[in-house]
């Protein structure tokens, strides 16, 4: 039951709000600065870590090693954020993510990583549309999710799927 939440709530809002290759628009001349603002303008501590391919294969899994089975090798649960900078919907989990990471410092990492930067990754996983969120909980296989959430709603995955609260 828990399982089949976060695969119906996140595609319900796949539908709702991502971005696809051919959506891409003029504005990916834009720069995100990825500085997270505090309410007095002041700016803190990214706590989400940027992957690159070579980072995945050491801190998420090895599929060039385990090419037939999932082998998670990080210490505590993970999300990971396939995202753009030039894509809207992906702007506005940002932050949401970082507020996460945050309040569930400790608990969980999440990760992101940059499809552009990282194509080759982006493609041995699929990624057609982002935002799309690998849910990786421990001992159990890795759930991919596509679109934007609102932050109640990855609270609760993360509650339920991850770490196994009710």
């Amino acid at each position: 039951m828990k399982t089949n939440f976060l695969v119906i709530a996140l595609t319900s809002v796949f539908l709702l709000a991502s971005c696809s290759n051919a959506d891409r628009k003029a504005d990916s001349n834009n720069e995100d600065t990825n500085v997270t603002k505090t309410e007095n303008s002041m700016t803190t501590t990214k706590k989400t870590i940027q992957l690159t391919r070579a980072d995945f294969l050491t801190k998420v899994a090895n599929f060039e090693e385990n090419p037939d089975k999932w082998v998670y090798l990080g210490d505590k649960p993970c999300i990971i954020d396939f995202y753009a900078d030039w894509c809207g919907p992906c702007k506005m989990v940002a932050p949401i993510l970082e507020e996460l990471a945050s309040e569930y410092d400790g608990e969980i990492y999440i990760y992101k990583v940059d499809t552009e930067a990282e194509q080759q990754l982006a493609a041995e996983f699929g990624i057609r549309s982002i935002p799309s969120l690998l849910f990786v909980p421990m001992g159990e296989a890795p759930q991919m999710a596509q679109g934007a959430l609102p932050k109640d709603a990855f609270k609760q995955a993360i509650n339920e799927v991850l770490l196994k609260k009710s």
